[in-house]
């Protein structure tokens, strides 16, 4: 009798003091945190636009699983890519190298009426070290609007649209410049210039933002911004990218991209590359330079064992990041991809925007609360 009722008293305070498990969604319980980096947000989401997409990944045996969460997340609604589009342009240029006889990403070239001489394999490298705009531009060059588009749409890809350059004159100019490549030291090919299709309006909700833009003439307009002729690169398609980048065997053939494992592996490699890995100086180029999740409000190093594969964008009050992040040590590994605007005055392109104080502490904090979960999560 003494026996059973022992073992009774055990059954019951095992039932009553096991920790308690956690069943809600990691982006709900994300976005519920206490945190001021969070709450700043969640209390007034309509004016900040967010969208997410997060992915959990679990490998059994030979086989990889993923657990797809979602918040906000609309291709029908607009926000302003920036650079992010510089990640699916920067492969492409390496699948139609594929296709030139004699070519690599080593090539020396430059671009007609360009200052330098470089190789796709240096400005693949300065795009995703420092979001390199002029490196972006002459990659841009080489494929043009109607190839990049096509590319991505025969991939599956989907509610993707580049039109343009960043941050320079004739952005959206729908005819290419020449390229010439050296084959040797005497011997050079030229690449002709390419005349693309007239760019067509986007029909996205939120198209038009804010009350008010500084236009190209420096004269305040008192209207919105209209984003319909600019780039659009929509959360689910930065996510598929990404995933097609590091897991390709999850895809048919067609889906993939047509670039060789050792490409798929300079991509990799450069896409979580930090600046001092390319020699820039740690005061200017931070390791957190080009990271926003769990990092970005620091500049303190990130940890050895924290791997960041991503690629951001920073434009127009606009914040994105879409990322594979790993700890090494604790084998955890998930994707993330996430856009928040913030433009407190409901003016654009007036420099005027809460990066600092309210966007980058949000995308920081968002990363860290998902990092938490996952370490938490029993697989």
């Amino acid at each position: 009798m003494k026996q059973f009722i022992a073992l009774f008293l055990s059954a019951i305070c095992f039932l009553s003091c096991k920790k308690e498990i956690d069943t809600t969604p990691p982006l709900k319980k994300a976005l519920n945190s206490t945190s001021p980096n969070i709450k700043r947000v969640i209390d007034s989401l309509e004016q900040h636009e967010v969208q997410i997409k997060f992915t959990q990944i679990d490998r059994k045996n030979d086989s990889i699983v993923f657990t797809d969460y979602s918040f906000q997340s609309d291709s029908n609604n607009y926000f302003y890519p920036a650079s992010s589009v510089k990640l699916p342009v920067a492969i492409l240029a390496l699948e139609k190298l594929n296709s030139i006889q004699n070519f690599d990403r080593n090539t020396t070239f430059y671009v007609e009426g360009d200052t330098i001489e470089t190789t796709m394999a240096i400005e693949i490298a300065k795009i995703f070290a420092i979001s390199d705009n002029k490196a972006y531009n002459r990659l841009f060059e080489f494929l043009g609007q109607d190839e990049i588009n096509t590319r991505l749409k025969n991939k599956g890809i989907e509610n993707v649209r580049i039109s343009h350059r960043i941050a320079t004159l004739n952005a959206d100019e729908i005819t290419t410049k020449p390229l010439i490549f050296y084959l040797n030291d005497s011997t050079t090919t030229y690449l002709k210039k390419i005349i693309n299709t007239p760019l067509q309006s986007l029909k996205l909700n939120q198209i038009k933002k804010g009350d008010a833009h500084i236009d190209e003439d420096d004269e305040l307009l008192n209207e919105p911004f209209d984003f319909s002729l600019k780039n659009y690169y929509s959360i689910n398609a930065q996510h598929q990218v990404l995933k097609r980048i590091l897991f390709p065997e999850k895809f048919s053939n067609q889906e993939r991209f047509n670039i060789t494992e050792k490409q798929r592996e300079f991509i990799l490699n450069a896409i979580q590359s930090l600046p001092k890995d390319l020699g820039y100086t740690s005061d200017e180029y931070y390791d957190s330079y080009a990271k926003f999740f769990m990092f970005g409000d620091s500049k303190k190093p990130i940890p050895a064992n924290i791997k960041i594969y991503n690629k951001i964008g920073y434009a127009y009050g606009t914040l994105t990041d879409c990322a594979y992040i790993k700890d090494i040590d604790n084998n955890i590994e998930f994707l993330l991809t996430a856009t928040i605007l913030v433009n407190k005055n409901h003016t654009f392109n007036d420099d005027n925007y809460e990066y600092d104080v309210v966007g980058i502490p949000f995308m920081a904090e968002l990363g860290r609360e998902l990092y938490t979960s996952e370490l938490e999560r029993k697989k």
